[in-house]
């Protein structure tokens, strides 16, 4: 079986990604890590079981690999950060479509309705496969969660492997990130992007998605995203 060492190399080489290596020990020794098979193949699974993972139990917490502690101090004007920087996503909020516009697509999906051009259609029809049902669902959920696919600009709550907690604003379209992309949980690596007033510059230049998800998060995001979204309102009409 491959040594923790040359399957932490292959990860770090590849994702950018310093495994923490009591995290990986624990995997190696779980008994679901594949046996008998090539390192590369055994550092695949374990970058699948690592974004899926929190990465405060996960990664290094080298000096070299996180956010500084002071990031969100808003009096500091500007300051570069190096990287590669691993985060994890607590939270995507789109910037650029209404409150109600959010509530309306969110409302949409649940009667089982989607937009397309100006008119609302039915997504599920009576009787009809319950597989291909969920299929399409699935796929209209995809296409309606956020009440437009090109949406954004995007405001994202990241988090890095102390635990260090900071905003991220998307500059620039980037690709895959987006309320239908981007799960709760999803892994993002940070190269040298720029932090004015607490506040992290996303670019595709200083940003690469690597995806993942930690699905118990996710769930409990999606399931509470309404109810916050009202809540603003609400807040907004006070």
């Amino acid at each position: 079986m491959a040594s923790s060492d040359q399957i932490a190399a292959q990860i770090l080489s590849s994702k950018s990604l310093s495994v923490s290596p009591t995290w990986l020990n624990a995997f190696l020794s779980s008994g679901t890590a594949p046996r008998n098979v090539p390192a590369s193949a055994l550092a695949k699974t374990a970058t699948f079981r690592l974004l899926a993972s929190d990465i405060r139990e996960s990664l290094s917490k080298h000096r070299s690999c996180v956010l500084p502690t002071h990031i969100a101090n808003p009096t500091v004007q500007e300051l570069r950060l190096q990287g590669p920087i691993p985060v994890q996503v607590l939270d995507i909020e789109d910037i650029g479509t209404s409150l109600w516009s959010q509530i309306e697509a969110i409302e949409r999906i649940e009667r089982g309705e989607a937009i397309r051009g100006r008119e609302i259609v039915r997504t599920i029809a009576v009787g009809e496969d319950p597989e291909v049902s969920e299929n399409n669902g699935s796929n209209n959920h995809n296409a309606t969660a956020s009440g437009n696919s090109g949406s954004g600009p995007h405001r994202l709550m990241i988090q890095d492997a102390a635990g260090t907690v900071a905003i991220g604003i998307e500059m620039q379209r980037i690709e895959g990130v987006a309320l239908e992309k981007l799960a709760i949980g999803a892994k993002l690596l940070l190269q040298n992007p720029t932090v004015a007033r607490g506040m992290v510059l996303l670019t595709p230049g200083s940003v690469t998605v690597l995806g993942g998800k930690i699905e118990s998060m996710d769930k409990s995001w999606k399931e509470g995203r309404k109810a916050r979204l009202l809540e603003r309102t609400s807040s907004l009409q006070a």
